[in-house]
């Protein structure tokens, strides 16, 4: 696919052109709903996004032709504009670019628009309600920390356009177009929609059944969509010296994503140089009765609540299931159960305080009988201190409504600086666990969804020193309000030990 002007001679002139045989070129043709062109830094992704969108302009659909390509934040617009006025320009030099912020957008004397719009959280999604956009565009889409938005702006991806009776003009297609690299905070969410389902460029399929407007009858329809990897070697135009800057990165995780374009990667940051699943992850046994239990509580009922079950180590050795001896370190934190109140859209399930009361009595009676401990119930334990709110005079607290149940917690640590304390707390268990010195911590591999999220959590732009809050957290804090009550009750067990 070629993007032509001509000269004053009418000689073709090539403006832009994929590379042959490229994943550029498989991109750029890609008929998906749904394409999703990642891999590794400098493959020219935003180039081939640019002309997925102006492929279709000057083809007769005029002002239904509309589009708009967001990024998370507005630094990165400036990269975006850059590359369009290199190309738009040379492509149709009537087409112009409206500088104005509350523009901010290509128009071509032949009607189409595209809009360079920054969009951060769902409620963003608000501002283009109800508008056509046959055209979506998301930069570097793992900037996102969940697909929340992309979902809600998908409901615009749509066109009141109908081919003239008699013309041969097309259906005007629907395109949602997204690079990414595999590094940031979205990388959970956009590897298990777009990596996980099918090899590179293989399309996957989704048929519903639909009351078609059009027809007025119920009818299959298929949405698709694909994904297709690109790699910088493909890309001649690169200098030696960017590659050179890549290799020397010396976050290996990091150097994996931007380098390799590998997903298989702790993305993001907070605990990539902490975290080793051979250290942290253990296999399920039953917790002795002479060690101490407690359970953890994050709120939540449209978002995600989390509970989860610890067990602290007294320096005892225990025997695995597979026979082998496993020697934790004194004080040690051991997470052997949770329950994480999600659904499939990752949400929160919404159950009421006291159904999720309930849920924790009956999961701890059934420990013992699980063979998940030998002790008793386990202890109250640190909650968000959100359980506590008085909402209104004639409102009991969710903490109270708990309580009615038989579940008890104690207030979680949330002074000034603990968000900070707890996340170097947290990284220091990680290491100990490699160390075999010091207090650490360990996940039982039932734990799958605390597994899941808290390796892969970014660390906050803004604050280096604490994790992206937009990204799925609710399990690592529970984590964090368990590591610094324990480090309390630590601290106060050697203040005890030597007569303080």
């Amino acid at each position: 696919m070629s993007s032509l002007s001509k000269t004053p001679d009418f000689t073709p002139k090539i403006i832009w052109q994929p590379i042959a045989g490229s994943s550029q070129q498989f991109a750029l043709d890609s008929r998906a709903h749904h394409t999703l062109y990642c891999g590794t830094r400098g493959c020219g992704k935003t180039d081939v996004q640019l002309m997925s969108f102006m492929k279709h302009v000057g083809r007769g659909y005029g002002r239904y032709w509309r589009g708009i390509i967001f990024d998370r934040e507005y630094k990165n617009l400036d990269d975006i504009v850059d590359r369009t006025k290199r190309w738009f320009k040379q492509l149709c030099p009537e087409a112009k670019f409206l500088e104005n912020k509350a523009d901010y957008k290509w128009v071509w004397p032949t009607g189409e628009e595209l809009l360079i719009r920054v969009a951060k959280k769902e409620k963003d999604y608000w501002s283009y309600h109800g508008q056509e956009f046959p055209f979506i565009g998301w930069n570097e889409l793992t900037k996102y920390p969940s697909g929340d938005l992309y979902d809600l702006m998908t409901s615009c991806n749509r066109s009141s356009f109908r081919p003239p009776v008699g013309s041969d003009i097309p259906e005007i297609p629907t395109v949602v177009f997204s690079t990414t690299n595999p590094w940031g905070a979205g990388h959970r969410w956009v590897k298990e929609r777009f990596i996980n389902p099918a090899p590179y460029g293989k399309v996957v399929t989704h048929t519903q059944r639909i009351l078609n407007p059009r027809s007025g009858q119920l009818e299959d329809f298929t949405l698709t969509q694909v994904a297709i990897f690109g790699a910088y070697y493909e890309n001649t135009f690169l200098t030696p010296a960017y590659i050179a800057q890549l290799t020397k990165i010396k976050n290996r995780n990091m150097r994996k994503a931007w380098l390799l374009g590998s997903w298989d990667v702790a993305s993001g940051g907070a605990f990539d140089d902490e975290w080793d699943s051979d250290y942290n992850i253990i296999s399920n046994f039953c917790i002795p009765s002479e060690w101490r239990t407690f359970r953890a509580f994050d709120w939540g009922s449209s978002a995600p609540f989390a509970v989860v079950w610890f067990a602290v180590t007294d320096g005892t050795e225990v025997i695995l299931p597979d026979g082998s001896i496993f020697a934790p370190p004194r004080n040690s934190l051991i997470a052997f159960d949770e329950w994480y109140g999600i659904n499939d859209d990752r949400k929160g399930v919404g159950l009421t305080p006291s159904a999720i009361a309930f849920g924790i009595r009956n999961r701890e009676t059934h420990f013992r009988t699980a063979a998940y401990i030998e002790g008793d119930i386990p202890n109250a334990g640190p909650a968000d201190g959100q359980i506590y709110s008085i909402i209104s005079h004639e409102t009991k607290t969710i903490a109270k409504l708990m309580e009615e149940c038989g579940v008890h917690w104690v207030r979680a640590d949330k002074s000034k600086g603990s968000r900070v304390n707890g996340l170097a707390l947290v990284r220091d268990r990680m290491t100990n666990a490699k160390k075999c010195e010091g207090p650490a911590l360990y996940i039982m591999r039932r734990c799958r969804y605390s597994i899941e999220t808290i390796p892969v959590l970014p660390l906050d732009a803004d604050d280096m020193d604490d994790v992206d809050s937009d990204a799925e957290d609710h399990l690592y804090d529970v984590f964090r309000y368990a590591v610094l009550a324990d480090i309390a009750r630590y601290t106060m067990d050697l203040a005890i030990d030597f007569g303080a």
